[in-house]
Parts: C-alpha cells; structure tokens; sequence
C-alpha cells in the first residue's frame, strides 16, 4: 500500500530514504560535474586515439552497468560497436561473478570496466586477460579500490568515481541514480574523444543543468500536484507499470525506469518500444489486468479488500524517428480497454540533455514509490 501522505511530508521522505536514493536523485547534476572534472583531471581531454576502436566491450555487475552499456550504445548509433559483457557465477556477490572476454578481443578493442564497487576479483582478472591480448583497458571505480591498482599494472586507465560520503553508509543499489552518472559520465567523455559519439565538456555541463532542473521540479519540497515524479508515483500505486517509449532516447530511459522499479520498490513492470508495443501487449491490456476487467470491482469494500492489480500505460516519448509517432495510436488502444496512461516527454534540448531529463524524472518516480511503499 502507498503510503501518500508520505510524499508530501518532506522531514517523513527523509527519514525514510535510508539508503540515500533521494539525495543521489537530488545531486545527480554534481554528481555529474564532479564526474566530468575528475575524468578531466585524469587527461580524458588530452586524450589523442589513433582512430576508432574496432568493438567497445563494457563489463560491470549490476543494473548501473547495464543501463550504461544500454546508453553508451544507444548514443553510439545503429552501427555501434558497443558490446556489454554479460557476468557469470553462482551468486550475484563480488566475490563470485566472472566474466569473459570474447575469443576474437584483441589489440583493435576497448575494454570499459564500470562498478562502484571495486573489490572483484572477476573484473581485475578480465582486465589482465584484456592486458594480454593487447586491448585497451580503461576502467570507471572508487579510488584506492583493488581495481584501480590492477588496471594501473595492466596499463590501463583509471578514471577515479565521483562518490558521495552516504554511498557507504548501506549497500548500494545497482539503479540508484547517483550510482548511474557516476559511472556514465567519465564514458561519456572518454568515447566523445574516441569519436563514438558527442559529449563535448559543454554539453555534459548541460546535462547537470538539466538534472538541477528536474531536481528543483521533482524535489521532496514540490508539493504532489506539480510535482510529476510524486504524481506518477502516487498514479502507479498498485499498478502493473506497462511502459511503453518512442524515440531514440526514450528506449533506454524506459528500460531502466522499469528496472529500478522492480529493484527499488518491488514493482514488476513490463517495456517495449512503440509501434511494437502496441502488438506485444495488446492482449495483455484486454485481458484481466485492463481496468475495466473486473465488473465488480465496484461494488469491493475499499477498506476490507485490497484493490486488484491493474495496468497503467506510461508513455515516454523523445523526438520520434523521422518525424513519424504511433502515440495517437497507443493511447487509443489503452483508453479503449479503460486502462489509464501517464506521459512524460522532456522539454526541447540535445539528445543527452533530453534523455537525462526522462531517466531523472522516472528515478525520482521509482524512489518516491519506494518510500511511500516502504520498500
């Protein structure tokens, strides 16, 4: 059950918000520029590739490192050579992931490591493998963790994390949004210096902004009504989230909103792409969990019964390819099967400054939900 009158209770959000999620919400635009000043400090900027690597192959546990690779290779286009190396083990435990490198790496690829973490031996042993066969190493950890002294010995380059002093005060979660711009920032300006993609000091500068800004709109303070992470919290209580995204950009920040759900409150939910989306769960909205499935839903004692689970479309939209949409189509399905739909579309801007205004957006939303869930 959704606690609502927590999300207007700013004193009640904080002491709730145990594992930092709000602060690293809040922060993620210094996050960012201390990020990028830490990458610069390091000589990211003075950086002269000899042309383009052949593949990039990213490692990394948790959702963090999924949702970067996801980004990295979205921004790096269709022709991307963004590869995300997929860990193995018995538990998901530092201790017991490994990961391999593919038979092919050679001397021609980069090998990206990203966790804020630090302390797997899985990852110093893939970036000593990478060292003999020749690949490029560059890895994105807390400084002073055992990574950054293994990829020092291997020749490699440590970008240091921009970490805040509450990281350690619980365990960190894989999609907490602090965690995320840490390790994507320093990417970002090591691959716009490979010539992968375009992220320029400016336009990372730019992204900060944009995250301030959704962060003085989506804060703790920013009563419900006009705040539209709260509201979208609040609408997405005991709903299956049925996420659907249109337009480049919107196709990660839509993976990752249904993945921080599940991690940070416990809430399944489904994504998919639009127009594909409107095939792939078109039976789903007309079947028991659409809005409208259960006549005697009306008649139920809103006190004594708890309320059956029912979709919610959320529509995140960012510029649509070639100018072509299918919204109009996807709210016709969803609103004639009775089933609510919920939209967010950024405010104009370059193509990161909008994707970081839906991933911090739907970051808040997840947390909220989170804290007035009690997850």
């Amino acid at each position: 059950m959704l606690d609502e009158t927590l999300l207007d209770n700013p004193e009640g959000l904080a002491a709730a918000d145990r594992r930092g999620l709000l602060r690293g919400a809040a922060e993620a635009g210094a996050r960012v520029r201390t990020a990028a000043r830490l990458a610069a400090e390091t000589g990211v900027g003075s950086l002269k590739p000899d042309g383009r690597p052949r593949a990039v192959l990213i490692a990394g546990p948790g959702a963090a490192a999924t949702h970067a690779a996801d980004l990295l290779g979205t921004l790096a286009g269709p022709g991307s050579p963004v590869t995300r190396l997929a860990p193995s083990g018995v538990a998901p435990a530092a201790g017991a992931l490994r990961w391999d490198l593919p038979g092919w790496a050679g001397s021609v690829d980069l090998l990206l490591i990203a966790t804020p973490d630090g302390s797997e031996p899985g990852l110093s042993l893939l970036a000593e493998a990478a060292y003999r066969r020749g690949c490029t190493v560059v890895a994105v950890a807390p400084p002073g963790s055992p990574l950054s002294e293994t990829v020092a010995g291997s020749h490699g380059m440590f970008l240091p994390m921009a970490t805040a002093p509450y990281d350690h005060e619980e365990p960190l979660a894989g999609s907490a949004p602090g965690v995320l711009w840490a390790l994507l920032t320093p990417l970002l300006a090591l691959l716009d210096r490979v010539g992968l993609l375009t992220a320029p000091p400016d336009a990372l500068e730019k992204v900060a902004d944009r995250l301030d800004q959704v962060a003085e709109r989506c804060g703790p303070a920013i009563a419900t009504y006009s705040n539209p992470a709260k509201t979208l919290a609040a609408e997405l209580a005991d709903a299956l989230p049925v996420v659907w995204t249109e337009g480049t950009s919107a196709g990660p920040a839509g993976r990752r909103f249904a993945a921080a759900l599940a991690e940070l409150s416990g809430t399944p939910a489904v994504v998919a792409e639009l127009p594909e989306a409107l095939a792939a769960h078109s039976v789903l909205l007309a079947g028991p969990l659409a809005a409208g499935a259960d006549p005697d839903d009306f008649f139920r004692d809103r006190v004594e019964e708890p309320s059956a689970l029912h979709a919610r479309v959320v529509l995140l939209r960012d510029r649509p390819i070639a100018g072509l949409t299918a919204a109009p189509a996807a709210r016709d399905l969803a609103l004639g099967h009775d089933t609510p739909i919920s939209e967010l579309e950024p405010e104009a801007g370059g193509e990161l400054e909008t994707l970081a205004e839906l991933i911090a957006i739907t970051d808040f939303a997840a947390v909220y939900l989170a804290l007035a869930s009690g997850a």
